[in-house]
């Protein structure tokens, strides 16, 4: 099933986003206790991040993506990074996609590596997202977003622009970062139609439940920390489950409030924890 026949306008959408062991494919069995722990939410798609390290050796996500459509009978979507990959690698992953079944692709840059030079191919993802839109494959193509920015771009307009390049380069759907401030979301989404981007884009939420994942996030992602957010994880950073409650409720808070506003979709970044997913569906189950 090709992922944009989900955004009909008749719901909201529905995702889960889930990402494949660290080690090597030997260990990949061990993400079906999680895809056992969620199926019962019924997700409309699964995401499955880009191997461990972006190394195009590792099929894992491919392997993954396959299991989700034929054992769960859910529509899945690969991630792939291009920051250091050459056209050879992706016409290599493109032909191992087609091989198990995969329909569609979110087209990401990828991170930079810390004493990696990167690959020449392709500098951004709009460049990835065309040479999959023209390679002869009939890939559906998805891209990310950046409700606050990306942290390496100039402002505001410059990444609308970025943004723009993708869409027109192919993508047909757009999934953003992370946020904890509902606000910034509207404001980019206000940008973004002004812009004349009209493809359907999911809300990215992230439940924060220990303390651990905010310096995370926020290093990596540029998220912004309302001072509600904050308030609650300084309440309860010494209280784990406390915590834990307060942050699966925050996050619940922002999908009531993006729902009721119209968001095309809601992306939940699970991080692996089907507790976190069944706990936040239950509480939105009426609302799908």
């Amino acid at each position: 099933m090709k992922i944009s026949s989900l955004f009909n306008g008749e719901k909201t959408v529905f995702s889960l986003e889930v990402f494949p062991p660290k080690k090597t494919m030997e260990d990949v069995s061990t993400i079906y206790k999680t895809l056992d722990g969620i199926k019962a939410v019924k997700p409309d798609f699964i995401s499955v991040t880009y191997g461990a390290g972006g190394n195009t050796a590792d099929l894992s996500t491919f392997e993954i993506c396959r299991v989700i459509e034929e054992r769960y009978n859910m529509p899945a979507i690969a991630h792939l990074t291009c920051v250091n990959s050459e056209k050879g690698d992706i016409d290599y992953i493109l032909k191992k996609l087609k091989e198990c079944g995969i329909e569609n692709i979110l087209a990401l840059r990828g991170d930079k590596i810390e004493g990696v030079a990167p690959k020449n191919d392709f500098k951004y993802a709009s460049d990835l997202i065309e040479y999959i839109k023209n390679s002869g494959h009939s890939f559906e193509i998805s891209g990310a977003c950046y409700p606050e920015v990306h942290t390496e771009a100039e402002g505001p307009v410059e990444d609308i622009f970025a943004l723009k390049k993708k869409v027109e380069a192919g993508a047909q759907h757009l999934i953003s970062q992370l946020f904890f401030d509902n606000s910034a979301f509207y404001t980019f989404m206000e940008r973004v139609r002004i812009a004349g981007i009209k493809v359907p884009i999911e809300a990215g939420i992230m439940p924060v439940v220990n303390i651990g994942q905010i310096e995370r996030m926020v290093s990596m992602c540029g998220a912004s920390l309302p001072r509600k957010f904050t308030k609650i994880m300084s309440r309860f950073a010494d209280n784990p489950q406390a915590l834990f409650d307060a942050g699966i409720a925050y996050a619940v808070d922002q999908i009531v409030d993006l729902i009721s506003n119209g968001a095309d979709g809601i992306h939940l970044y699970t991080m692996n924890n089907p507790l976190v997913a069944n706990r936040i569906f239950s509480a939105i189950d009426s609302m799908r």
